[in-house]
């Protein structure tokens, strides 16, 4: 082999921090499971004693977190005091639920990739998949927690917005299907903001529906908001307004059916809103760093599961606005455009 020493080296650097990353992945678990990046945010500098005394945790444990932490950039530490502290970015990005770029929950996703990776070992030899019901439970809140700060920061504000006439009728008072609706927080957002509308999530996971029952108690939504276990073949028709599928309909094993079944259960001028990963069309355009975060969770979470349902189409978390216009079209949802997008979601109109 005529090796290039430098390409070699830079190549072998990549790798170094590349799983510096993956395993301070269980490491962000702890501190988002433990409230450590909470605590630091609100009371540091502090040292690792003081660390471990305000989360009630080992000192010595919390040292070498630490330790690591700073190492990777996840916090900083100076030298001359022995104390760590967070960057107003970090804490955003760690520390504060409500920011729009909160990636603390990333932890609980990487957890159960791991946790199920002899599943889908199995499920590369066999085809069968994996079900989203035979999944690791933490791949459940994970997904609901890291999905939370962009629905929050930008549905309301941006996404729905950008559909045409939707707001006027929601404004007006409209029903609205959540189908995937997952732990109901794209439900309930949209349910606050529009208080004359109704609204009803639907899911094939039981405890994900229980989980959204739960959320829901106390908040005043009253008879506006309900949820029920139902597929996105199966939920009750209704003339929807809107029907919504928020990062969900490329984990379905049949989407054009589902998209069938959709054009049946929405209103003569309804509106279906498909929130989608950012891809581009062709495989060379999502060679970048988005993109290898999307088709490995693709690989273990979204193919597999798609794989383990009828026809099983296995789209993909990367399938792009093409695929998913030909699979709109297909369903008889003629009109089909891009509304709007962001680094990490694109955001379909479709209507019949």
């Amino acid at each position: 082999m005529d090796v290039n020493p430098d390409k070699l080296n830079a190549f072998m650097g990549k790798m170094v921090g590349d799983m510096g990353a993956a395993a301070n992945a269980a490491l962000v678990k702890v501190g988002d499971r433990l409230g450590l990046y909470k605590a630091l945010a609100a009371k540091g500098p502090m040292t690792p004693a003081d660390l471990a005394k305000a989360s009630d945790t080992n000192e010595r444990c919390i040292r070498e977190w630490l330790s690591a932490q700073a190492a990777a950039g996840y916090v900083d530490y100076d030298a001359a005091t022995g104390k760590f502290h967070m960057q107003p970015e970090q804490k955003m990005a760690f520390a504060d639920e409500d920011s729009p770029v909160f990636i603390g929950a990333i932890g609980d996703v990487m957890s159960a990739i791991v946790l199920d990776e002899p599943k889908i070992s199995e499920a590369f030899k066999t085809g069968k998949g994996v079900g989203w019901n035979d999944r690791a439970e933490c791949l459940f809140c994970g997904t609901a927690r890291f999905f939370r700060a962009s629905y929050r920061h930008h549905l309301v504000q941006e996404w729905l917005p950008a559909l045409d006439g939707v707001v006027d009728k929601l404004e007006r008072g409209a029903k609205v299907a959540d189908v995937g609706c997952g732990h109901g927080i794209s439900t309930r957002l949209m349910a606050k903001a529009f208080p004359k509308s109704r609204f009803f999530g639907f899911d094939a996971h039981p405890g994900s529906i229980d989980a959204a029952r739960r959320a829901t108690e106390g908040e005043g939504l009253g008879d506006r908001l309900s949820f029920a276990t139902a597929t996105a073949k199966t939920f009750p028709s209704n003339d929807y307004d809107l029907v919504c599928f928020f990062d969900c309909l490329h984990d379905m094993g049949d989407p054009v059916g589902a998209l069938k079944h959709v054009a049946t259960t929405m209103a003569k001028d309804g509106t279906c809103m498909l929130v989608e990963p950012f891809a581009n069309d062709r495989l060379e355009q999502n060679l970048n760093p988005v993109g290898s975060l999307f088709y490995a969770a693709s690989t273990m979470i979204c193919t597999p599961a798609s794989m383990a349902q009828e026809v099983g189409l296995a789209l993909g978390a990367q399938a792009g606005e093409g695929r998913l216009h030909d699979v709109a079209r297909q369903a008889g949802l003629t009109r089909f455009r891009r509304a709007t997008e962001t680094p990490f979601n694109l955001i379909l109109e479709a209507r019949a």
